[in-house]
């Protein structure tokens, strides 16, 4: 079996190091326009151009979205924005749109197009059809079962690449064609504007009893009937590499940093653990398990990779998320002095303990010694958000290390 590629989301510059510092072979991101995450922080185009210089150094790879179904005044915004990204050489474009589709392969044949998973490619017959376009790779319907991907790998050419995704939210909506946002707010998630609603609270009226309201379960958090578990397949790596998942895909490009590093580390050592002993990967589980859930999370579900889930697996009754861990800061370089430089996320306070989490998969309980401002005066506490601070765990550190803390 060929070895997966693990390809990680990013929003922003910084989270796209952390992704390939923490162990992406491939980082996704979203421009200022034409992707399907309009709230996220995105990139400007220098931006972009310095994380895809960053990740080539490192021997890895940068894929940009501009997967939005296109209306008749998004082109000419998009025959500019190919131009810009033929300028900046990402590895791939990821577009759904037949439309979009046709003015990237005109603009900028060189790039690769990726066919994303809103396309609604559930079929053999729909990966032949763009193959035989020039498309490198298409993302499989969340929709789709195990065995119907292991279908599809035994039609198509074998240099037709089969992305999925393995990780993350998951929409409400057919492969995310949704129409509540657009429908509630005027804003559209099919142009990358989504606000939601699939997350808000609901309840039934009948027809002749107006102001009635009939909640279909109720809790003391009120009735989420249209959320979804979050996905995770890290306890199931073999029986994706074995249907011939070309890229494992994580869903997240609004999520932290921490988030990034622990479910792309995490994956990492999974994969790697596998294709190097499925017995080092039958005996790790529990650490892959342990670890997936110290970033934020909805409860989990295998989704449709086992057949259709019912209710019991894949919806559930409250919208709050799973959060054991705070995000503390990223470390950055370190001063003349011993001290570390870092960018404050969350407070934290002198004499503390904390814990550092590595890129390579270890995490190191620390105190905090000491904590300085930018001007050198000792401070007690890092009450402000984004703060610069220069801190002493009484270790050493490395740059691009994560520090967070358990909560009880």
């Amino acid at each position: 079996m060929k070895k997966p590629e693990l390809l990680i989301p990013a929003g922003s510059l910084e989270v796209l190091k952390i992704a390939v510092i923490y162990g992406a072979d491939a980082v996704y991101i979203g421009g200022e326009a034409f992707g399907l995450r309009a709230k996220a922080k995105n990139f400007t185009m220098q931006e972009m151009k310095e994380g895809i210089d960053f990740a080539h150094q490192n021997h890895k790879s940068v894929f940009v979205t501009a997967n939005i179904l296109a209306h008749n005044s998004d082109l000419e915004g998009a025959k500019k924005y190919f131009e810009e990204l033929k300028e900046i050489k990402p590895d791939a474009l990821i577009i759904a749109d037949p439309g979009m589709f046709s003015l990237a392969k005109r603009i900028c044949p060189e790039i690769e197009i990726h066919i994303s998973t809103q396309a609604n490619n559930t079929n053999f017959e729909t990966y032949r059809f763009w193959g035989e376009l020039g498309v490198k790779r298409v993302v499989a319907a969340r929709e789709l079962s195990l065995e119907e991907i292991k279908e599809i790998r035994k039609h198509i050419p074998g240099d037709l690449e089969i992305e999925a995704f393995v990780h993350g939210a998951m929409c409400i909506s057919y492969s995310g064609r949704c129409l509540l946002s657009n429908y509630f707010t005027g804003r559209d998630a099919n142009r990358g504007a989504c606000t939601h609603p699939c997350r808000w609270k609901y309840a039934i009226v009948e027809e002749t009893r107006p102001g009635e309201y009939l909640p279909v379960y109720e809790n003391e958090r009120g009735t989420y009937i249209f959320n979804s578990r979050d996905l995770c397949m890290i306890g199931h790596i073999p029986e994706l590499a074995e249907a011939g998942i070309d890229s494992f895909k994580v869903e997240g490009r609004m999520k932290t940093a921490l988030y990034v590093a622990t479910v792309a580390r995490t994956y990492r050592k999974a994969i790697d653990d596998y294709f190097t002993s499925p017995a080092i990967y039958e005996a790790n589980k529990s650490w892959y398990t342990d670890e997936i859930a110290k970033c934020t999370y909805r409860q989990f579900t295998t989704g449709f990779f086992y057949g259709k889930p019912d209710e019991t697996t894949q919806i559930y009754d409250h919208n709050t998320y799973c959060n054991d861990y705070t995000y503390l800061g990223i470390i950055g370089e370190k001063t003349a002095e011993g001290l570390y430089k870092t960018e404050q996320r969350n407070k934290f306070s002198l004499h503390e303990k904390i814990e550092v989490m590595k890129p390579g998969g270890g995490n190191r309980e620390a105190e905090v010694k000491a904590i300085y401002n930018e001007e050198g005066m000792k401070m007690d506490s890092a009450p402000h958000p984004r703060q610069t601070l220069l801190i002493d765990l009484g270790m050493e550190l490395e740059q691009y290390d994560i520090l967070r803390r358990k909560e009880s």
